[in-house]
Order: structure tokens, then C-alpha cells, then sequence
């Protein structure tokens, strides 16, 4: 049985071996960018939109709720997601939850004012931090006004993650708006 095998397996790489080069599929003369920079590529990354890639969903709220998880890890729920906010000293809250993550970081939000505020675009109008655990899944920023209550208009928050902020960290940008008093929203009822 073993000398069977044996010819067996000697007969199958002799007739593997029988094939030539010249028998080979080969596509002569290609240029090698055909092969590294496919046209099939997906689109770039867009940082001056709602961050990517780490993060499983992040909306803008105006609060959040903390439950317990069936982890029993604490996870943080967006209560009124919106994009549009009245004026005043309420914060605007940015909750968000994360893929799974090997490492603890943290996560930054930095807002500037972008339209109508009467501000220049690069100035620090709020930010907050939050550090994010092995365990953590979740996470929200509280963003409150530098001037003590936010001026009508359009606001960017870029969204950083890492150690510190720097070019190498900002993972995207998130937008809202602050309405004028008499364009606020009429006060939510509860169910």
C-alpha cells in the first residue's frame, strides 16, 4: 500500500512537471500602474466630513442617556438627535460609538465657527476631550460655548483622536447650527 502511494504521488508531480513555460497564460507588455493604482480604487478620505473607520455611528444631540449594556458596560445614547440647536448656554453634545479598539485613546472635539457667528473660522469657540478605554464602546463630547452662549450661526467640530490634537489626528468634521431666538424649535413634549 505505502509503494502504491508512493508511485502515485511521484506519477502526479511528474505530469505537474510537464508543463512548460510556454504553456502559461502570460499577459506580455503591461504597464505596471495597471496593476498598482486600479481604477477601481475606492474615493479617497473625506476629513470634512462625519468621521469614518473607527467610529460604528456619531450624530449631534442635545443630551444623552446612560444604560447599561448587555456587557453590562455602560453605553451612552444620543437623546434628540439633531443638527440644529437654539441659542443660548445649552451645550451641543456629539455622541458616538466606536468598532472594537485595541488600545485606549482619546477623543477630541474642537469647534470653530464657520458662517454668521461674527467670528474669524479659526477661532477655538469650544471643545472637551474624552477618554476612551479599552472597554469603553461608546462615548459624547459637551461642547459649551466659550462666550457664554452660542451666537447664531454655522459651526464646524473636527473630530480628533490619538493622544493629542495635531494635523495627523482629525479624523473628520461634524456641522451645526445655532438658530436666531425666533427661529428656535417649539419645545418637545413628552410622550
Amino acid at each position: 500500500m505505502r509503494q502504491l502511494c508512493g508511485l502515485l504521488s511521484t506519477i502526479i508531480l511528474l505530469s505537474g512537471s510537464l508543463l512548460r513555460a510556454d504553456d502559461l497564460p502570460l499577459t506580455h507588455n503591461v504597464p505596471i500602474p495597471d496593476f498598482q493604482n486600479r481604477t477601481e480604487s475606492p474615493k479617497p478620505y473625506n476629513f470634512d466630513a462625519p468621521p469614518q473607520g473607527m467610529f460604528r455611528s456619531i450624530v449631534l444631540a442635545e443630551g444623552f442617556d446612560e444604560e447599561l449594556g448587555f456587557q453590562r458596560t455602560h453605553e451612552i445614547i444620543p437623546v434628540r438627535p439633531t443638527e440644529r440647536f437654539p441659542a443660548g448656554t445649552k451645550p451641543v453634545f456629539i455622541v458616538f460609538e466606536l468598532h472594537q479598539h485595541y488600545q485606549s485613546f482619546q477623543v477630541f472635539g474642537r469647534c470653530y465657527p464657520e458662517q454668521g457667528v461674527g467670528l474669524e473660522p479659526r477661532t477655538l469657540v469650544a471643545d472637551d476631550a474624552m477618554y476612551i478605554a479599552l472597554e469603553d464602546q461608546t462615548g459624547y463630547l459637551k461642547l459649551f460655548p466659550a462666550q457664554g452662549s452660542w451666537k447664531p450661526g454655522l459651526y464646524k467640530v473636527e473630530i480628533h483622536a490619538g493622544e493629542q490634537v495635531n494635523d495627523m489626528s482629525l479624523m473628520g468634521t461634524m456641522r451645526f447650527t445655532i438658530a436666531a431666538s425666533s427661529e428656535s424649535p417649539p419645545p418637545v413634549t413628552p410622550h
